[in-house]
């Protein structure tokens, strides 16, 4: 081969780049800043010493060399993930199992506490969950069933409605009793936040505009970027939580939290079962998501 190569990460972020249709969407897949998805950018431009977008246009359009990179990018990791893919559908024959991605608070919440019942029905198969800090993880090769949070309108698998998501502020019994004797109980209780790039997911001030609720005085509010620290701090009754069904619903169920006040939000978005088209076990897949569809309704 006459010239090398650019590294495989600039090309992962240029592809990226173009399935998004810009910078911010990249970034929030790749679990990086915009920055540096710009940097990224520029490196590949300067290894192969061309422009590979017209920056003058808004949005910026690809060159002629970025059109030549990019139906070769879409060629060769097509290629390479069909290789993965193919992989993965032998390592299965050595054993069943289904891969499931999903977000930590989702697995830990809502889908291990029930996995017991699955495995009842389906000894003989085993469910490895691959977790992700953000909502609508990848259906990547090797990927059988992704559990997303958001629109549903994707198109790399067969979308499945598995709930509606229901947002209510909640607090350990203690403190929730001692709020509800407040004319307002939120106004001036201590409330923690969850700081998350995903603009899906509901943030305090949001949910108090949208059920017309204020805050007064200034409370030592708390602030973590994951959920699962945020329900422990809940749990120890350091503040007042967004409990989302997916994460909070079943210690509501078993009281050990409780709804402060009377003021559900169902957001827009929910959450979906997306499923490989060429999963690598496709009856066990198929048992699994109409297990999935089955416990979610068994909730309501």
């Amino acid at each position: 081969m006459d010239r090398a190569l650019p590294p495989l990460r600039l090309l992962s972020v240029f592809a990226a780049v173009q399935r998004h249709g810009g910078l911010g969407q990249a970034a929030a897949e790749l679990n990086v800043s915009q920055p540096a998805v710009s940097q990224a950018l520029r490196q590949l431009e300067d290894f192969l010493g061309a422009r590979l977008l017209d920056r003058r246009t808004r949005p910026a359009r690809l060159t002629e060399a970025g059109r030549l990179l990019h139906a070769a990018t879409l060629e060769g990791l097509g290629r390479i993930a069909e290789a993965v893919a193919e992989i993965g559908r032998l390592d299965a024959e050595a054993g069943r199992s289904v891969r499931i991605a999903c977000s930590v608070g989702f697995a830990t919440y809502w889908l291990m506490p029930r996995l017991a019942t699955f495995y009842e029905r389906h000894p003989e198969v085993a469910v490895h969950v691959m977790t992700s800090s953000q909502g609508a993880p990848d259906l990547a090769p090797g990927i059988d069933i992704a559990a997303r949070f958001g629109n549903g309108a994707w198109h790399d698998g067969s979308v499945t409605l598995l709930f509606r998501e229901r947002i209510d502020p909640v607090a350990s019994p203690a403190l929730a009793g001692h709020l509800r004797l407040a004319p307002a109980p939120l106004a001036t209780a201590p409330l923690i936040h969850v700081e998350v790039a995903d603009a899906r997911w509901t943030p305090w001030d949001a949910y108090l505009r949208a059920v017309g609720l204020a805050r007064q005085g200034r409370a030592k509010d708390l602030r973590f970027t994951n959920y699962v620290q945020a329900t422990q701090a809940a749990l120890a009754g350091q503040g007042v939580l967004l409990g989302w069904r997916s994460i909070t619903g079943d210690l509501v169920a078993e009281g050990r939290l409780l709804p402060v006040v009377d003021a559900p939000l169902v957001p827009d978005s929910a959450y979906y079962l997306v499923t490989s088209r060429r999963p690598r076990a496709a009856d066990d897949c198929a048992a699994l998501a109409a297990w999935l569809v089955e416990a979610a309704e068994n909730d309501r």
